[in-house]
């Protein structure tokens, strides 16, 4: 190669934005190509948001509030952590999930060969479509949830809500990369993403549910001031919904905080498992 070749090679920098275009636009014709497959999720993906929905309804028809929580202001925190999920899932769980089949079948050495970052290009590779309803879905009933409880949203609300659901988003991404990365020494790492599930499922519930018994404070304690989950969705809902921040205002700065030295700790993480990965033809 020449000296302006290789200056070439060097001074390359790729555009992340038409990247992530083209990655979009082929997503959208593979699931375009699969209309059955696709008309399925959705409708999977409606039935669990309606399940979920007829589940909490039943329960509030027996009891007002369950903590400080009413009916509608609860399902504005079920909106709240579905919105959250949604965005996960359609962007980053399928292409985290895909990580550990690339290393199984060498793929991988081809995508470190692209003048790109690695990890944008592993993480930002499909989107699944199928979760489209779940963001249409989850928008309609934070909508509902905010006009029967007559809160009133005004711009800067909504702004720092927006802010703290890709708070949100960025920790469960943070935290899923990380384990994916694990791939290299593990190979296939279906436990660990089960145990990310185990993990994330504790966010459905907001934090007051968890303080009824000792065991349950330390739950509380640990995923909201350790590994906060709870903070991640409860904040974003309370904030919204002109409920008292708890234990007070400062878990608006806990959760970003948290988020951004999570963020920090995967991509080290990620690299250094790329510097432990030993190429197939190796």
């Amino acid at each position: 190669m020449s000296n302006d070749q290789t200056q070439n090679v060097q001074s390359f920098r790729p555009n992340y934005f038409r990247v992530w275009a083209m990655f979009f636009r082929n997503s959208l014709i593979r699931e375009m190509t699969f209309r059955g497959n696709f008309l399925i999720e959705l409708v999977t993906r409606a039935f669990w948001f309606a399940a979920q929905l007829v589940l909490f309804d039943l329960i509030y028809r027996h009891v007002p509030t369950i903590q400080d929580w009413s009916r509608e202001e609860y399902f504005g925190f079920m909106a709240t952590g579905m919105l959250i999920n949604a965005f996960v899932e359609a962007f980053f769980m399928p292409n985290c999930a895909n990580f550990s089949e690339l290393i199984r079948t060498g793929d991988l050495d081809f995508v470190l060969l692209k003048p790109i970052d690695t990890q944008f290009l592993i993480s930002f590779q499909k989107v699944n479509f199928a979760m489209v309803n779940q963001l249409l879905l989850a928008g309609a009933l934070l909508w509902y949830a905010i006009a029967q409880a007559g809160v009133t949203v005004t711009l800067g609300t909504a702004f720092v809500f927006a802010m703290l659901v890709a708070v949100g988003v960025a920790f469960f991404y943070s935290l899923m990369i990380a384990l994916a990365a694990t791939s290299v020494w593990f190979g296939r790492n279906q436990g660990l993403y089960d145990f990310w599930f185990y993990i994330t499922i504790f966010a459905r519930y907001p934090q007051g549910f968890y303080r009824q018994s000792f065991g349950g404070e330390m739950l509380w304690f640990g995923f909201s001031f350790i590994i906060p989950i709870l903070l991640v969705v409860t904040v974003p809902s309370r904030y919204l919904l002109g409920k008292v921040l708890t234990p007070n205002w400062t878990v608006l700065l806990i959760a970003p905080g948290a988020t951004l030295i999570l963020l920090l700790i995967s991509r080290r993480v990620f690299n250094w498992s790329l510097s432990n990965y030993r190429s197939a033809s190796s």
